[in-house]
């Protein structure tokens, strides 16, 4: 999960009180959903450049301030659409608002199908994150950078790689790169100088690696970062 104290809505205590024969339906409704998805499978077209993996974006908003359950997250996020080819990717990315663009509390994750950019997917819940803070004007290239050397398998670490998140605040935006084994140290140490290397950043850098089981108990810590890094790359990066 990428948002700290995300907010769609209360939860309805009432659901606790379904009857066997809703829980029955429900499954049976799944069941038939998992077996179309199976059917509909994302597929290269003709001649297009496969993927290494099928990927999925997805996107959250939320009204800041408030908190939330892990089920309301879920139910806030959408899912905006899978690919499997190079070419699949760009109809995707050429229609989508460039996270500079976005307002408010924004994030887009892109994570490989069948992760949830959830702290508690079981892809997701022994790793942890790479978390970069930029200054405001330089989400949209770092994003398309980071994405790209993800899609393209430049960080070099198998099957590591879970997805990459970007999430535009008021006063700064963040990107993170999350791996499945945060106690792998030779992972987590090549994940972080790939990421140094594809978006040019200055070796002074403040970079934070945050464990998912930290950020399920502390999700509102910010830590120092924020300042330091803001001071850093204003003199050294001139962007329009």
């Amino acid at each position: 999960r990428s948002l700290k104290d995300d907010d769609s809505g209360d939860h309805d205590q009432n659901e606790e009180n379904s009857t066997q024969k809703d829980g029955e339906k429900e499954k049976t409704e799944r069941d038939k959903s998992q077996s179309s998805s199976k059917r509909k499978a994302v597929v290269p077209g003709p001649a297009e450049h496969p993927l290494q993996y099928n990927y999925t974006f997805w996107y959250s908003r939320r009204t800041p301030g408030r908190p939330t359950s892990s089920q309301s997250y879920e139910q806030n996020i959408k899912q905006i659409g899978t690919f499997a080819s190079v070419e699949q990717f760009w109809r995707f990315y050429s229609h989508m608002v460039r996270p500079g663009d976005l307002t408010g509390h924004s994030d887009f994750h892109l994570f490989k199908e069948g992760i949830k950019p959830m702290w508690e997917d079981d892809a997701n819940k022994n790793g942890g994150k790479w978390i970069i803070r930029l200054r405001k004007g330089l989400a949209s290239r770092c994003w398309e950078n980071l994405i790209l050397a993800m899609l393209g398998e430049q960080f070099m670490v198998g099957e590591e790689i879970c997805g990459a998140v970007v999430s535009v605040r008021f006063q700064e935006d963040i990107i993170s790169i999350w791996n499945k084994t945060a106690s792998d140290q030779a992972t987590t140490a090549r994940i972080r100088d790939t990421l140094r290397r594809v978006l040019n950043l200055p070796p002074n850098t403040i970079m934070e690696y945050k464990t998912h089981t930290d950020s399920i108990k502390m999700p509102g810590r910010l830590g120092p970062q924020r300042l330091l890094f803001q001071n850093l790359w204003k003199p050294r990066l001139n962007v329009p």
